[in-house]
Order: structure tokens, then C-alpha cells, then sequence
């Protein structure tokens, strides 16, 4: 018998915070993705993950990312322009993560660092030269049988 069932059971047995949060691929024209690095000071520092960032209190994730894209990137996009891809359910430590994961082919502006973060453009095929955090590693297949 598996342990799926206890292993689901365990875990939902001590309340837990959970974390709203929402992710951009940003593809370019020649089809390499935006990974943006975790300023130092922040939790995971160092690592590289797709932009976007916290939901807040009452806000749909279309109208977070194309906040968080604004705020730190300075490009402009719509929701329309956003096609959901898949979503990311993670446990770390202290939280539980929950990120719905869109794709962007289109904005407005050019990618600008509004926080500091370092940026790269990324061929999915490259993706393993940089670490991610651990909610963000089972994005890689797919978007390597994506793009």
C-alpha cells in the first residue's frame, strides 16, 4: 500500500500559513525565458526564479503579476496577454506555497531591474546552469516540452 495517503494526512495535520504568490515566463522572440536572481537579504538569496510576486488581499494573480511586472521589471502587460500554464504547490519549512504560473509573450517596455535583482535570459535547455528554488524545479520539464 502507498504512503500517499499518510504522507497527505501527516502533513495536513498541523496548521500551516500559506503564501499566495504569482509567476511569470516571460518568452522573448527567439524563445528564452526571464529568470530574475534573489536580491541578497531576501529568503533564498542567490537563487534564480521566474518574476512575479505576492497576491495580495482580494487581487486575481492576472492583476498581481501585471502589478508585480510593473513594479519590478517596468514593463506593462494585460491579462489577456497572460495564458496560464500550470500552478506550483510547495511545502517549504515555515510556509506552504501556492503560485499559479503564467505565460507572457507580450508587454509593453523594456526589461529593467526596479530592485536590484540581476537578470537573465535563459534557453530552457540551459535552465540547469541556474540553481533555483526548490518550488520552481518541476517548472523546468514543462517548459522545456513547451518551448
Amino acid at each position: 500500500m502507498s504512503n500517499c495517503f499518510d504522507a497527505v494526512t501527516a502533513a495536513s495535520a498541523a496548521p500551516v500559513k500559506t503564501v499566495y504568490v504569482v509567476a511569470a515566463v516571460l518568452v522573448d522572440r527567439d524563445g528564452r525565458v526571464l529568470l530574475a536572481q534573489r536580491p541578497a537579504g531576501k529568503k533564498l538569496a542567490g537563487l534564480w526564479e521566474f518574476p512575479g510576486g505576492k497576491i495580495e488581499q482580494g487581487e486575481m494573480p492576472e492583476a498581481a503579476l501585471c502589478r508585480e511586472l510593473h513594479e519590478e521589471l517596468g514593463i506593462d502587460t494585460k491579462a489577456s496577454c497572460l495564458a496560464p500554464l500550470t500552478f506550483v504547490s510547495h511545502h517549504y519549512d515555515d510556509f506552504h506555497l501556492f503560485m499559479p504560473v503564467f505565460v507572457c509573450r507580450v508587454w509593453k517596455g523594456v526589461v529593467q531591474s526596479k530592485e536590484g535583482q540581476a537578470f537573465a535570459w535563459v534557453y530552457p535547455k540551459d535552465f540547469d546552469k541556474y540553481p533555483m528554488p526548490p518550488a520552481d524545479i518541476p517548472l523546468i520539464p514543462i517548459l522545456r516540452e513547451l518551448l
